[in-house]
């Protein structure tokens, strides 16, 4: 069934998503349905994205990192990441996202 969730191991920082828990290293461990990894899967690429904008704007050093847009775009995206995984996660996972303190109200 579609509705079926199933364990998966989230490296934040590669933007990795796995099945296998010693495939590679991981932060999280969630519980998601195939809908639920497609839609996570689809902020990391936005942030991969993001990101090589960044990397671009890196060689441009007169703009600074409080009036960048692409910084912007890329926290806002990671901050969604972190809502989902907290949302799917373990209470290990839940724990470790509060104590960041990166979710408001969380």
């Amino acid at each position: 069934m579609a509705n079926d969730k199933k364990t998966y191991y989230i490296n934040v920082s590669d933007g990795e998503i796995s099945t296998v828990s010693t495939a590679s290293p991981w932060n999280f461990k969630i519980e998601a349905t195939d809908e639920e990894i497609t839609d996570l899967r689809e902020i990391f690429e936005q942030a991969y994205s993001t990101g090589w904008q960044n990397f671009m704007r890196a060689h441009v050093p007169y703009i600074q990192y409080h009036y960048d847009r692409e910084n912007d775009a890329l926290d806002r995206l990671l901050v969604q990441v972190y809502e989902q995984i907290y949302q799917l996660g373990d209470e290990e996972a839940k724990q470790h996202i509060e104590s960041m303190g990166i979710l408001p109200g969380k």
